[in-house]
């Protein structure tokens, strides 16, 4: 069997499909002996992936293995584990692993911290009670676990640098004994020691050191060392090197530092190897938003490398242009991009480029006429593989114009002529996405031409539709066109054509159009008023409800039809009342504190008990198919989403050739800049003129007195293309979190039964603006304490559960604020200073909120912040503190933008006077966008005393600070807990003393659940995440295990939340 195995493989290596010995791999890993074992567990690697049906085969197995006393057997189930095993088979094997971590042979401990790597990756929640573990693991006596352990840090420092910060000396100590040739010789590699692992550490070491003084300095000398030895010539030392320079630019800037990094970015620019100079450039694109004026030193270089044989050099030298590009050299970097988009042949440089391109347009557009040129270019050249948001923001920007309503028509009218002038020609052909957004403004805006009759631009649309190239989703969009352009015209001879031309189509899509266009031609009235001119903007009233169809369902439901369930909901209980064959594994024979618990089946927990198997994780082991077990297709019918089959639509896309220059879409090329040529410029030859002449152009404004715009940064210069701000503020008041929107779609009419409190806050809009600043200031983490919450107190079913008042201490526990204080000697000037304490005014005082704690100060100012929870948001209550003696003048509060939170007003408060040793505060509501157990909310304060100052703070909010309880029925828990397709399950070990009464006291003081019903040994509660996804939760007691099972609309919610319950219990 063992070599019917080989040839398997090879088979399978050489494109065969050998799927019918899949099952033999299987039998070779669970009976064979020492050597057979082997090849079946190196052929099941290979032969199966993570979601094969197959691998439930192989769980008692490794379990088996995991257990043995013959370090093979349990080094090839550690390596099986690691490969291959999902996230529901984690609890079976993850206990053993732990116990793995202290086993005495060093082999074992490093594969046990690589199966935990794996874990973190695809199931974190299921790992962070053995955080304590990875620390033991990083200062393993063995270099191989210390090596294997940095992979799960780099993770979670990306993730969360704050809360690693502690660590960053033991990092240093390691580099240092690396950079030191410590390690055993093993570890060299051409005579460098550990470049892999210096190149780990100096990740870690740069998320760790990011905007913190006090801890980047604690790495400055070790940088400087492994700059001085990486000095061997050779490509591992390359990536050390540009390792260090990232490094070195992303914590707090040490000047002699910099200086080195900028030598060795210049060495590396200057190579004649291409490599070495793909890293020059590499490295020169990410440091050049701290120092533009390191590309004035290369600029020649750039320049020569634009004309470059190698095409990702010439890539990566677009993107540096990219990001020096200002509101003086953009015309020049743009025509350097489309040139090489206009021979670029790769989809996704093509993608790249051109949003690229219309972005920079959009952004720095000197006028009208070049912006329309350059979008249409990019349209043309760009084909349809461009991303739709370009040709969508394209024709919002048109339709929204600017403040400046003669500028808004000017724009329009000359892409309405420039269109029409493309159109002239007969056998040109365009994108599809061209021909669209060519359509869409002859429809809106061909009336504006008044030198152009009507009758012509009805005629070239409608040669369009005869074109075989144009697909019919075009077809509709031109259609669209010619219908409005024939509300502003009383009769027209091509409208008649067109309509007994396609009235016998067999198209039926554009012969409903034909119909439709000629009963709207018959009643111009009734034309004009459902076609007004340039109405594209207006709202639109839509009845998402569909009441219009009230009185057909009441008549149904009258007449004795069943009301209408969701789809997923039918499926429920159809899968509850078939008999089915029970797919969850038998209890284990070990105690595990974080094993899952089982639920068999996908019931409410209101009707009926569950059992205590336990099993994985999610929906994909509670439903049963059939009677008999089925192996084919389980893929395809069980997801993440449990019993919901997914279409596959795949749709082809057949490539057409671009026939139409990018060269004759740009009327008249702007002429480069004449620049002064002096003696020695006159003495070099004419490709060195034009390459001086293309320099001054292309780094024109990068001086160190310039106004230098960098994208990712906040630009001083004004946006040539501004929307207006009624609009923004009609987008963001009706913009909503991913999160919610998916909520609100899956629970639909559900959540209509349930109570809720919607209030909207309204904030001034000012203009954000950031300077630089030499101020630096220390991070620090205090616990806040807060006040009896009142309003989050709601009565019922108190009875039934003893002590279940909230407590003050608890209810919102973990909200950590990061705080930022200034350097020592600024502390040292204010110390004597006294400040006036702030204090929340009079509607907020008797709201639950935290102690007012300090953010940052300085010898002018202090910023304080105090955490308000309403039943409906987390306000944060700033506090500006003016210590001086006379008024402080604009000043202004900045908040950025962040990766999981948003700022429902402007991120941007100004005060425009601060009285003399007096406070001034602002409110800012805050969302949680993207689900997270913790994250940083940043920002700055500007003002302006002996010189302009900036001072930077960071407020760490958790995900309790967005949880509020949710009332609500049984009867509703019942019916919404159908309705979920995300749940969690985990079992949680509690002490002999605990109580079932207690435990729940604990989760609704702690969690701020609230408790829907008790029934004997279990218990059912319910949540929301701001503004409206609930989660809800079941919980029974059994064998002295808490069983827990989490169910919501968001996939992320449960795991976060499930999290922190394991935090809680642990810490009760």
């Amino acid at each position: 069997m063992k070599e019917c195995m080989v040839r398997l493989i090879y088979c399978e290596m050489l494109g065969y499909e050998s799927s019918f010995g899949y099952i033999h791999a299987i039998k070779l890993a669970q009976q064979g002996n020492l050597l057979e074992k082997r090849v079946g567990y190196l052929a099941v690697s290979l032969f199966l992936h993570e979601n094969h049906e197959l691998l439930l085969l192989l769980v008692n197995t490794v379990v088996k293995d995991l257990q043995s006393t013959n370090l093979v057997e349990v080094c090839m189930a550690l390596t099986i584990v690691s490969q291959i095993f999902p996230r529901e088979m984690i609890p079976a094997v993850l206990p053993l692993i732990e116990d793995k971590l202290q086993h005495s042979k060093e082999i074992i401990r490093r594969k046990a911290v690589q199966a935990l790597y794996k874990f973190y990756l695809i199931a974190p929640n299921q790992v962070q009670h053995i955080h304590d573990k990875f620390r033991k693991a990083l200062c393993d006596r063995d270099v191989g676990v210390m090596a294997a352990s940095l992979h799960i840090y780099l993770q979670m420092v990306k993730e969360n640098s704050s809360g690693y910060k502690d660590l960053t000396g033991s990092f240093v100590t390691i580099l240092k004994q690396v950079v030191g040739g410590k390690l055993p010789i093993d570890f060299n590699y051409h005579s460098v020691p550990a470049p892999w692992l210096q190149i780990q550490l100096l990740r870690i070491l740069g998320l760790l050191g990011k905007d913190d003084p006090r801890t980047s300095e604690l790495m400055y000398d070790v940088l400087d060392e492994s700059l001085r030895r990486a000095e061997i010539n050779h490509n591992i030392t390359y990536a050390i090197l540009f390792e260090c320079v990232q490094t070195i630019y992303t914590i707090h800037p040490k000047s002699e530092l910099l200086e080195k990094a900028a030598k060795c970015i210049g060495k590396f620019v200057l190579s004649s190897k291409i490599n070495l100079k793909y890293l020059g450039l590499k490295a020169l694109t990410y440091v050049i938003q701290q120092d533009p004026n390191l590309a004035l030193q290369h600029q020649m270089t750039i320049i020569e490398c634009l004309d470059h044989p190698d095409p990702i050099i010439k890539r990566e030298t677009l993107e540096l242009l990219y990001r020096i590009t200002n509101g003086q050299n953009v015309i020049v970097i743009v025509q350097k991009m489309l040139d090489y988009l206009k021979q670029s042949k790769e989809e996704y440089t093509i993608i790249s480029l051109a949003g690229k391109i219309a972005e920079l347009a959009e952004k720095y557009a000197p006028d009208n006429e070049w912006f329309i040129q350059t979008m249409n270019a990019v349209f043309s050249v760009g084909g349809d593989v461009v991303h739709p948001d370009i040709p969508n923001n394209f024709l919002r920007l048109l339709a929204e114009g600017f403040d400046d309503g003669k500028e808004d028509e000017q724009l329009r009218l000359y892409a309405v002529q420039s269109y029409l002038a493309l159109l002239e020609e007969e056998d040109a052909f365009y994108p599809q996405k061209f021909l669209q957004v060519m359509s869409w403004v002859l429809g809106e805006y061909s009336s504006l031409v008044t030198d152009v009759d009507t009758e012509i631009i009805l005629t070239r649309l409608h040669r369009l539709l005869k074109k075989t190239f144009v697909t019919p989703e075009t077809k509709a969009w031109i259609m669209a066109a010619v219908t409005k352009i024939a509300s502003r015209t009383s009769c027209s001879k091509t409208v008649d054509k067109l309509i007994q031309e396609f009235s016998t189509s067999l198209d039926t899509c554009m012969r409903q159009y034909a119909f439709e266009l000629k009963h709207l031609c018959e009643d111009k009235v009734l034309m004009k008023s459902l076609l007004p001119f340039d109405a594209s903007c207006n709202d639109i009233v839509v009845d998402a409800s569909l009441s219009f169809l009230d009185g057909f369902v009441a008549e149904g439901l009258g007449h004795g039809a069943a009301p209408y369930k969701p789809h997923h909901q039918r499926q429920e209980e159809k899968l509850s009342q078939e008999k089915a064959l029970n797919f969850e594994p038998y209890g284990l024979s070990f105690a595990s504190s974080m094993s899952s618990s089982g639920f068999t089946g996908r019931q409410s927990p209101t009707g009926l008990s569950f059992g205590s198997d336990t099993s994985g994780n999610s929906a994909e082991t509670g439903h049963k198919e059939t009677n008999s077990l089925k192996l084919d297709g389980v893929r395809k019918l069980w997801g993440k989403e449990g019993y919901l089959p997914k279409k596959e639509n795949k749709i082809g896309k057949e490539d057409e050739p671009l026939t139409v220059p990018c060269g004759s879409l740009l009327a008249g090329h702007v002429a480069d800049p004449p620049v002064s040529q002096s003696d020695q410029v006159a003495t070099l030859s004419e490709e060195e003129k034009e390459k001086q002449q293309l320099a001054s152009t292309l780094f024109v404004g990068l001086g160190s007195n310039a106004g230098v715009s960098l994208m990712g940064k906040a630009d001083m210069a004004t946006q040539k293309f501004k929307r207006k701000s009624k609009i923004n503020e009609t987008q963001n008041t009706e913009e909503t979190p991913d999160i919610q929107n998916s909520a609100a779609l899956a629970l639909g009419p559900l959540l209509d039964t349930l109570p809720s409190n919607k209030e909207g806050h309204e904030g001034d809009e000012h203009t954000r603006s950031r300077k630089a600043s030499p101020c630096s200031s220390d991070t620090v983490e205090d616990n806040l304490a807060f006040e009896k919450p009142q309003s989050l107190k709601k009565p019922g079913l108190d009875n039934k559960l003893l002590h279940s008042s909230l407590s003050s201490s608890s209810l919102f526990a973990d909200s950590n604020i990061e705080i930022f204080h200034p350097l020592p000697s600024a502390q040292c000037e204010s110390a004597n200073k006294t400040l006036l304490a702030p204090s929340l005014p009079g509607e907020l005082a008797g709201l639950p909120h935290s102690e007012v704690v300090e953010l940052c100060q300085s010898d002018d100012l202090a910023l304080h912040l105090c955490k308000v929870w309403t039943d409906d948001s987390l306000l944060l209550a700033v506090f500006v503190s003016n210590k001086n003696t006379s008024a402080l003048n604009a000043v202004n509060l900045v908040f950025e933008k962040a990766e999981h939170f948003r700022i429902l007003e402007s991120p941007a408060y100004q005060f425009s006077v601060i009285e003399a040793q007096s406070v001034e505060h602002c409110q800012q509501c805050v969302q949680m966008d993207k689900i997270c157990t913790q994250g940083v909310l940043s920002g700055s304060i500007n003002y302006q005393s002996e010189m302009e100052t900036r001072l930077e703070f960071s407020i760490t909010l958790s995900l309790l600070d967005f949880i509020r309880p949710m009332e609500m029925t049984t009867e509703d828990f019942g019916r919404l807990w159908l309705s979920l397709s995300n749940d969690v399950k985990q079992n949680l070990k509690m002490s002999s003393q605990d109580s079932f009464s207690a435990a729940l006291n604990t989760l609704q003081q702690k969690l701020k659940l609230h408790i829907v019903d008790i029934i004997g040994n279990e218990g059912i509660l319910a949540c929301q995440l701001l503004s409206s996804v609930p989660c809800l939760l079941h919980c029974r007691i059994h064998a002295g295990m808490l069983a827990l099972w989490f169910r919501s609309p968001c996939s992320a919610l449960p795991d976060s939340l499930l999290y922190q319950c394991q935090k809680v219990m642990e810490e009760s």
